[in-house]
Formats: C-alpha cells, structure tokens, sequence
C-alpha cells in the first residue's frame, strides 16, 4: 500500500513524463516542419519511449492500491531559432527529470518504501542513460558548428540512434 505522499509525489511524477513526451512529441513536429527528418524521427521515438515510463508509473500506482490521477498539462514550447537549440533545451529537460526522480527516491527512502524505491531504480539508471545521451549530442552538436552538410549527416546519423534506442528499451 502507498502512502498518500508517496502517491502524491508518484502523481506528479507520472504529470512529468506525460509532459515530456508531449514536450519531444512537440520537437519531433518542429523538426520535421524543418525537413530534419532523422531528427523528427529520434523526437518521435522519445515522445513514445516518454509516454511508455508514464504507463509503468500508472500502472505500478494502481497495482499497488494508489489512485493515479492525471491532470492538465503544461503545453510545450512549439518553436525553436535552431536545431541545437532544441537539443540544449531536451538536455535540461532531462536533466529537471532526473532531479524530480531523485527526490522521489528520496522521498521513499525516508518513508522507508523499499519497494517502490526499489521499482524507481530502473527510472535512476534510465535518466543516467537519457542524461548520457543528450550530452552526447550536443557535443556532437558542437562538433557540426554551422556545416550544412555535417547537419546533414547528423539528421542521417540520429536515426541510427533511434532504431538502437528502441530496440534496448523495454519500460514493464
């Protein structure tokens, strides 16, 4: 059985990773709008793995006799100057995810809710991944400059990274 502050903080969790996908579900649009097409691809694929971390919230709430809520969400950003812009803003954004996990960790720690803390440790090791990832592309970013044509191999390359990420994720 949750607690009503563990159900609290496990809602607004489950608020959080709905944003999220709505939030890359927004870029891949943005992207796509502005012929990247790897990009709206790799957008596309978060937006869903997103959605999919929110299902296993729910989920694990309702089995463990919680009452998931889900509420308004926050619209996202829906334009951007540039694509590096985008990629800097969906590394804060993980980076503001990972802190949200960690408190929630924290949380059931100090409740001493062990097992729900031990189900957040598949979201601590996914963030550690997620984080690890957009770094990874801004540097990559970075690296480009403003080169057309490394922008180019850049929209081909990330589709490879959307086809390797979807293979590895498996959210139940």
């Amino acid at each position: 059985m949750l607690s009503k502050n563990i159900e609290t903080a496990l809602n607004k969790q489950i608020r959080i990773e709905a944003e999220s996908s709505q939030t890359y579900l927004s870029m891949a649009c943005w992207a796509e709008a502005h012929g990247l097409e790897g990009i709206a691809e790799f957008m596309y694929t978060q937006s869903d793995e997103e959605r999919a971390h929110m299902l296993k919230l729910v989920r694990y709430v309702n089995e463990r006799g919680g009452a998931t809520t889900i509420t308004d969400l926050k619209a996202p950003k829906t334009s951007y100057a540039t694509f590096k812009e985008m990629f800097e803003e969906l590394y804060k954004h993980e980076l503001f995810v990972s802190e949200s996990i960690n408190e929630l960790v924290h949380i059931t720690f100090s409740e001493k809710d062990y097992a729900t803390h031990n189900f957040l440790q598949w979201y601590v090791a996914e963030q550690i991944e997620e984080e690890a990832t957009a770094k990874s592309i801004l540097d990559k970013i970075n690296l480009i400059g403003d080169d057309k044509g490394g922008l180019y191999l850049f929209d081909r390359d990330i589709q490879q990274l959307t086809v390797t990420s979807s293979i590895a994720i498996n959210p139940k």
